[in-house]
């Protein structure tokens, strides 16, 4: 589902002629980069793995014509996220996708706090950086857009994924207050709440999922999005947990969340 074919010619002039993607080289990053490109718009690839870049800058080259910047930048630190900013100093971005994440789960007590403390890095802190520094520019700019990636868990807390749930709460609200601080300015803001999506995130957060959604859907259906709403949940499965669960008390949602986790990380232990 490319952006050309159901979305107004505008897009383009509005949103590029460059847009910036954190977490590109793989999962939800890589298919912003890709559905983006198919648009027409040049794109900086961010992430830490510079051979994964070259290789899907070079796809991108060729395959939709489209100029493309390698950025290998850590946004566990905050060298990372200066280099990250820099980089695209000299550009016309209009448009940023925060997609640069990982989550962990199983008891918070049994987790590693170091790795925690870098979700806080990458997941919150990161994004403000990125956020605050892009936002000054695209309001300069007279417009723009920002695409955060929030989640479905973000609405209530998750035991046995409490610190990740927190942490994309975290972006789910600062979307939501931008987007109303910052439309008079011609800036648009989205919040982007997935379901289970089929990419490395599982592996590294320890899950165990069975229904998921793809990356080229949750990307795509974004973009579609960005502009029309604050909040969206790509794909069927993120809807029907998200408006199944909406009108139901918060507290009964945490237990319920406790049963959809528990299912998912049984295999960690107690």
């Amino acid at each position: 589902m490319a952006i050309t074919a159901t979305h107004p010619s505008y897009f383009a002039s509005k949103y590029g002629p460059w847009a910036s993607v954190t977490g590109a080289s793989d999962g939800i990053g890589r298919s912003f980069a890709i559905e983006l490109a198919k648009s027409g718009i040049h794109v900086v690839l961010i992430a830490r793995r510079r051979a994964e870049l070259e290789r899907l800058a070079d796809s991108l080259r060729t395959t939709y014509g489209v100029q493309c910047r390698v950025v290998p930048a850590d946004l566990s630190s905050n060298e990372g996220i200066a280099e990250a900013m820099s980089a695209t100093k000299d550009l016309d971005v209009g448009l940023m996708v925060c997609a640069a994440g990982f989550g962990t789960a199983g008891p918070f007590l049994r987790g590693d706090l170091t790795n925690e403390l870098d979700m806080i890095q990458v997941n919150c802190s990161a994004v403000a950086s990125i956020v605050w520094t892009m936002g000054n520019r695209l309001v300069e700019r007279g417009k723009g857009g920002i695409i955060l990636l929030s989640s479905i868990v973000a609405f209530q807390g998750v035991p046995r994924s409490a610190h990740y749930a927190a942490t994309k709460a975290y972006v789910q609200t600062l979307a939501e207050g931008l987007r109303i601080e910052w439309k008079r300015y011609g800036v648009d803001v989205l919040s982007v709440a997935p379901g289970p999506v089929n990419t490395g995130f599982a592996a590294r957060s320890n899950l165990t999922m069975g229904k998921a959604a793809s990356p080229t859907v949750i990307a795509a259906q974004s973009l579609l999005a960005l502009g029309k709403l604050g909040t969206v949940r790509p794909g069927w499965l993120s809807k029907l947990l998200g408006y199944s669960l909406a009108m139901t008390p918060r507290f009964i949602r945490v237990r319920i969340m406790a049963l959809v986790m528990g299912g998912m990380t049984k295999h960690l232990g107690t």
